[in-house]
């Protein structure tokens, strides 16, 4: 990935490819699949500010299995490769 940094409490995220297959063996198309909503953590911002004007750091770190909600974040393109940019409170949880 390109130097990039997010910004206050915004973290950068990759998407993680879901199955290919369902349950009972059915190959999905492209097509049919929604976006996965589960991805890793690749860049961290250095944390929001707080009323006294604290930087408050985030709980995510690089490398974090996360789960977003669907409409989650903003899609970028950097080097090519399709990322997401969204605030730290838009992912539910890590995973694992």
């Amino acid at each position: 990935m390109a130097k990039f940094r997010p910004l206050h409490d915004r973290v950068v995220v990759r998407r993680l490819n879901s199955e290919e297959k369902t349950a009972g063996g059915i190959i999905i198309p492209d097509t049919a699949k929604e976006k996965p909503q589960e991805g890793e953590v690749i860049a961290v911002g250095p944390g929001a500010r707080n009323e006294q004007g604290q930087v408050v750091p985030l709980e995510v770190k690089e490398g974090d299995k996360v789960l977003f909600g669907k409409w989650s974040g903003t899609e970028v393109k950097l080097d090519g490769e399709e990322l997401l940019i969204m605030k730290e409170s838009d992912i539910m949880g890590i995973v694992g």
